[in-house]
C-alpha cells in the first residue's frame, strides 16, 4: 500500500510542476525585454540615427517601433489601458520619416513598454488568453496577440543586430 502511494506521488509530481502557457509567456516576455534592451544599449548614442540604407528605419526609430507595437499588442491582449506616449515618441509617430529618436528616449521607451507588457501578461486570465481581443478586423485571441508580437519583437531585434554588425559592433549573446 505504501509503495503504491509513493509511486502515485512520484508520477503526479511532474504533472504538478508543468508550466502553463501563461507561465511560459511571462518568462519569455521578460527574457525578450532584457535581451532587446541589451541590443538597444549596444549601439552607441551617436549612431542611433544610423540606417543601412535610406529605405530602412534608423536604429532609434527601430527601437521606438518595437516599443510602440509592444504597447498596442499588450494592451489589446490584456485589456489594460495603453500608456501614453512620451512627447518625442508622439512626435515621431506623426512623422516616422523625419523625426529621429535618440538613444536615451528609445531605451526608456523600450524599458517602459516591456514593463507594461510584463504587467499585462501577468494579468491575463485563461479566458482572456482564449477569447478574441482588440480590433475586430484582427480577430486575434489574447494569446495570439502576445505570441504574434513576441515574434515581431524578435524579428526587429534581429534586424537591429544586423545594424550593429554593419557598424562593426558585436551584438550581445542571445539569452533564452
Amino acid at each position: 500500500m505504501k509503495t503504491n502511494l509513493i509511486m502515485t506521488l512520484a508520477l503526479a509530481l511532474p504533472a504538478l510542476a508543468q508550466t502553463t502557457v501563461k507561465d511560459a509567456l511571462v518568462k519569455h516576455w521578460k527574457t525578450s525585454g532584457e535581451f532587446t534592451l541589451a541590443v538597444a544599449d549596444a549601439m552607441p548614442a551617436e549612431s542611433y540615427n544610423f540606417r543601412p540604407n535610406p529605405e530602412e528605419m534608423s536604429y532609434g526609430q527601430l527601437m521606438a517601433h518595437i516599443a510602440g507595437v509592444n504597447l498596442n499588442a499588450c494592451a489589446n491582449a490584456s485589456g489594460l489601458a495603453r500608456p501614453g506616449l512620451p512627447p518625442k515618441i508622439a512626435e515621431w509617430s506623426k512623422d516616422t520619416q523625419k523625426v529621429e529618436i535618440e538613444k536615451e528616449t528609445a531605451v526608456v521607451f523600450l524599458k517602459d513598454s516591456f514593463e507594461f507588457c510584463n504587467q499585462a501578461v501577468a494579468a491575463m486570465t485563461p479566458e482572456r488568453m482564449d477569447s478574441v481581443q482588440g480590433p475586430p478586423a484582427r480577430n486575434l485571441t489574447g494569446f495570439e496577440w502576445l505570441w504574434g508580437y513576441f515574434t515581431h519583437t524578435a524579428h526587429h531585434r534581429g534586424q537591429a543586430e544586423v545594424y550593429l554588425r554593419v557598424k562593426g559592433i558585436k551584438p550581445p549573446a542571445y539569452k533564452f
